[in-house]
């Protein structure tokens, strides 16, 4: 028995185990938010917002089984995770929101006045600030300590392994990108990329405007990519695999029993299978090379031929050539497209069960 009605949790069942579309809401809020964030940060409207997030997760305790999956104590600091990077996401576009419309009126930032109205010290005021910080932050470990028991299991038993075996949370999101490239893309390259592209960020954008203050309006592009890359890409990997991701790493509503004899009747395949398997009708030829030169090629387009047709038919691809130059808008466009392309390759095996686009074993080279 379940204290919430039963259409509720059979829809939002039925919505959140499909992955597919719990990323597309996403993007979509993500979208909606970028565009009205001057009205969806005014503290009425985001506090009536948080006041409904906070009502849906306490009558989501009602039910017995996400109170038994959010409630465990290796869980609860994703949940205290989420909301914390949400108020803090909402803190820093309302200061944005508050120095665009001054910005628009002729005035300086908020931060501009504040610098030359008051000055704060190290000593006496921030020494105390991070003596109090560190004081309040000490008592909460040491309740949290005491309240909620450490997440230790057995020792490691080959004979009876965990289902699901489940990453710490801040390897979850590399976890989730193991289902869908070869563990040398998904565990060495793409972090490596995610480093060297916040390394070239100073090299690659140099925009002085909103250096020391809060801004969107004059920031919009760089803002949208770095939002869309971590909180779509990265915070929402972590909580889709720590809560929707149940026993043989299937995909479970939030109300929904984690039945270990759940089957999902998935038949991944090859792009190189539907190409010749069911377009052209024959059997797979034997060379890699042949094989796969139809996903070598997709891939090569993707990487090669989309730069240039974002230069060519999009105005603001097209200033952002001309301002970085061939070298740093190659190194900004390649990254650009490795971080869409992990969300493109999640839905298509989602969405058409689309294992590898290119597919070469002997070599360890899946993506």
């Amino acid at each position: 028995m379940t204290g919430l009605p039963s259409f509720y949790t059979h829809a939002v069942n039925g919505i959140v185990s499909r992955a597919w579309i719990v990323v597309i809401l996403a993007a979509v809020a993500l979208a909606v938010g970028l565009r009205y964030y001057r009205v969806l940060t005014r503290p009425k409207i985001a506090g009536g917002l948080g006041l409904a997030g906070a009502f849906l997760l306490a009558i989501s305790f009602l039910d017995p089984q996400f109170r038994a999956v959010a409630s465990r104590p290796d869980n609860v600091p994703i949940i205290m995770m989420v909301a914390s990077v949400l108020f803090f996401v909402w803190l820093a576009f309302r200061q944005m929101a508050l120095n665009d419309a001054r910005l628009e009126q002729g005035l300086p930032p908020v931060e501009a006045e504040a610098s030359e109205t008051r000055k704060t010290f190290v000593w006496p005021d921030l020494v105390y600030i991070e003596l109090i910080a560190l004081i309040v932050f000490s008592v909460f470990l040491l309740v949290w300590s005491i309240a909620l028991k450490a997440p230790l299991e057995q020792p490691a038993n080959p004979a009876k392994t965990p289902n699901p075996s489940k990453a710490p949370w801040y390897f979850l999101g590399l976890q989730e990108m193991l289902v869908y490239f070869d563990p040398w893309i998904a565990g060495v390259l793409m972090p490596a990329m995610i480093i060297t592209g916040l390394m070239m960020l100073p090299y690659i954008d140099k925009n002085p405007r909103g250096n020391g203050y809060y801004t969107f309006k004059e920031r919009k592009f760089a803002i949208s990519v770095f939002m869309s890359g971590f909180l779509v890409g990265w915070v929402l990997l972590i909580f889709l695999g720590t809560f929707l991701r149940g026993p043989n790493w299937n995909f479970f509503g939030p109300y929904e029993r984690w039945d270990i004899h759940k089957l999902e009747p998935l038949t991944n395949i090859n792009l190189s299978e539907i190409v010749y398997l069911r377009v052209f009708g024959s059997g797979m030829p034997r060379n890699w090379f042949v094989r796969e030169i139809w996903g070598i090629l997709l891939v090569l387009g993707y990487f090669v031929v989309t730069p240039a047709i974002l230069v060519r038919f999009v105005p603001m691809f097209r200033a952002i050539y001309q301002k970085l130059g061939f070298a740093r808008y190659s190194v900004f466009v390649v990254h650009l497209l490795v971080m869409a392309g992990l969300v493109f390759k999640m839905l298509g095996r989602w969405t058409f069960n689309l294992k590898y686009v290119v597919a070469i074993p002997e070599y360890f080279f899946n993506i």
